[in-house]
């Protein structure tokens, strides 16, 4: 399980604190080194925090309340690298930051929390880089899965998931944690873990094991049940955090069958399984990937959006128009949540989706973005979502209207636009103040901007340098609508952290290969990257470490 080292004194202080607030903690699971007793750094003067992957539910990747980077001040003389940490494995989750948090023994911290491909969460000083506390996910004797076989996670599979983070679950706010591991006797686990954020300590009497079953006699299927097997899955799409239910999304090892794609939601509280939906129960594949992306939701309403990959697609329709035998492979699919029930009320698929699915074309390589309601020519109100996949298209759908299946065109979709992007997509896009961003494989940054609710055939605005396989995921920073400023990752070695003007895209503020000395360098690139912004800091995860960059001093 790894070294667990402590002074005895603050271990004994950890178990007073556990148990004055009732967490019910496993000691066994979890340990905290507590790093320098310096004072605490004053609260920042613009709190913000990034509890989820992209910053909101609707996977806009926005930050809007950003006032300490600025056109002005986001250049080589004045930014730059100003720490990075050493963790003990990759970093593919994009890292998490609370901006108050009052940890035992050490007072009011901002904190990065940031997951690992070797089963640890650690919480960091966004200050000074300091480890507050780490946590194993690995129980005794177990290891990090290996990589089955599929170059796609490797060279060990433990937390691939961005996790999410309640700040209103448990005595100081809890983060939700996928992590798989391999045990003494070859045997595969997938748990979910409720970590108190301000310990590392597990709540909920967590955590708990995955497992699943679904009607239906696709892959994996016995007496007439799916089930789901954990050493053929692993979790790629980021946590949602919906109506107090944290949704699951699974996919398999380089397509290896037999699979098939899962979406499971827990209680918050209870971490007790509320609901369960498979994508093909008569089929095989129709997996969750999305590159990581986060599962997307309209919290108003209280659905889920997805977007599936290549699999097997009824094209026999019922009465209502929907797959007869509820196969949803390679679709845009809207679910209901209602009374914890993972319903299908809509869904897209293109009329050669079959064709598609067999070459291996799908649409589930990208993440799904939710855009704000938007006026069309007639004055009335749109809500739309957008994603592309390895198709090289860009889809833009009506939430309300999905469009379902129709074999002979795809006129019932909102928008098609072939030709938009240069590239196949394993990225998920942003959007800022009217416009999408999409970064696909081999392309420069392309920006679209929405003119009465639709995208324009060809993008407004474009970077001037290309970003290699997989492309790259913007996130952006503003104070409202100032100063807006587009972040994203070049995954090359050494990687490159790129910042643009986000109303113009041919202006590059910065890049982290700018200043000779190799004084921003962060290490080699990694596929996932993704960078949260707040409080003046650039937090990127990368190969073994987190970066922060912000203000020289």
């Amino acid at each position: 399980m790894g070294s667990r080292v402590h002074s005895l004194s603050f271990y004994l202080s950890l178990l007073v604190i556990a148990f004055l607030v009732g967490a019910g903690c496993r000691s066994s699971t979890s340990h905290s080194t507590q790093m320098g007793p310096g004072p605490a750094p004053p609260p920042p003067q613009t709190p913000t925090n990034v509890l989820t992957y992209h910053n909101d539910i609707a996977r806009t990747g926005q930050n809007l309340t950003e006032t300490i980077l600025t056109h002005a001040n986001v250049n080589s003389s004045s930014f730059g690298k100003l720490f990075s940490v050493p963790l003990d494995g990759k970093v593919d989750a994009q890292p998490l930051y609370v901006s108050q948090v009052n940890l035992p023994m050490q007072g009011v911290r901002s904190v990065i929390f940031a997951a690992t491909e070797h089963d640890s969460v650690y919480a960091i000083d966004a200050s000074n880089g300091a480890v507050l506390w780490h946590a194993t996910l690995l129980n005794a004797g177990e290891v990090p899965s290996d990589d089955r076989g599929c170059g796609q996670v490797t060279p060990e599979i433990g937390i691939t998931a961005t996790p999410v983070i309640d700040l209103a679950a448990g005595a100081h706010g809890t983060i939700y944690v996928l992590g798989m591991s391999k045990d003494v006797s070859a045997n595969y686990h997938h748990r979910l873990h409720a970590l108190d954020i301000t310990t590392g300590l597990e709540q909920f009497g967590g955590p708990v094991e995955i497992t699943a079953s679904y009607p239906g006699t696709g892959d994996n299927s016995s007496n007439g049940q799916v089930f789901f097997d954990p050493k053929q899955y692993k979790t790629r799409p980021s946590l949602l955090l919906l109506n107090g239910v944290i949704y699951t999304g699974w996919g398999s090892h380089c397509d290896f069958r037999p699979y098939t794609g899962w979406l499971i939601g827990y209680d918050r509280l209870t971490l007790k399984q509320v609901s369960v939906f498979n994508f093909a129960p008569n089929g095989s594949g129709g997996a969750l990937w999305n590159s990581g992306g986060g599962l997307a939701a309209d919290a108003a309403t209280g659905r889920i959006f997805v977007a599936v990959a290549n699999g097997t697609f009824d094209t026999t329709l019922d009465s209502r128009g929907f797959p007869n035998r509820g196969d949803f492979g390679n679709a845009f699919v809207r679910l209901s949540t209602l009374n914890d029930q993972l319903i299908p009320e809509d869904y897209w698929t293109m009329s050669s989706t079959v064709t598609e699915s067999a070459q291996d074309q799908d649409l589930g390589a990208g993440g799904v973005l939710l855009l704000p309601d938007l006026k069309n020519a007639s004055g009335q109100t749109v809500q739309l979502g957008t994603a592309a996949g390895k198709d090289g298209r860009l889809y833009v759908f009506n939430r309300a209207n999905l469009g379902k299946f129709n074999p002979q065109n795809n006129g019932t979709l909102y928008q098609e636009l072939d030709g938009a992007l240069g590239g196949t997509v394993f990225t998920s896009p942003a959007w800022f103040n009217g416009t999408v961003y999409y970064g696909a494989v081999g392309d420069r940054i392309r920006a679209f901007t929405v003119n009465n609710a639709l995208l324009p055939s060809q993008p407004t605005a474009t970077t001037s340098n290309f970003f290699e396989y997989p492309g790259t995921t913007p996130s952006i920073s503003a104070n409202g609508t100032s100063d807006a400023i587009l972040w994203a990752i070049e995954n090359t070695n050494p990687a490159v952290l790129h910042a643009y003007d986000a109303t113009n895209l041919s202006t590059e503020l910065y890049n982290s290969s700018q200043v000779n000395s190799g004084r921003d360098l962060f290490g080699p690139g990694n596929k996932y990257i993704t960078p949260a912004i707040a409080d003046g800091r650039v937090i990127v995860g990368g190969m073994n470490n987190v970066t922060v960059f912000g203000l020289l001093r």
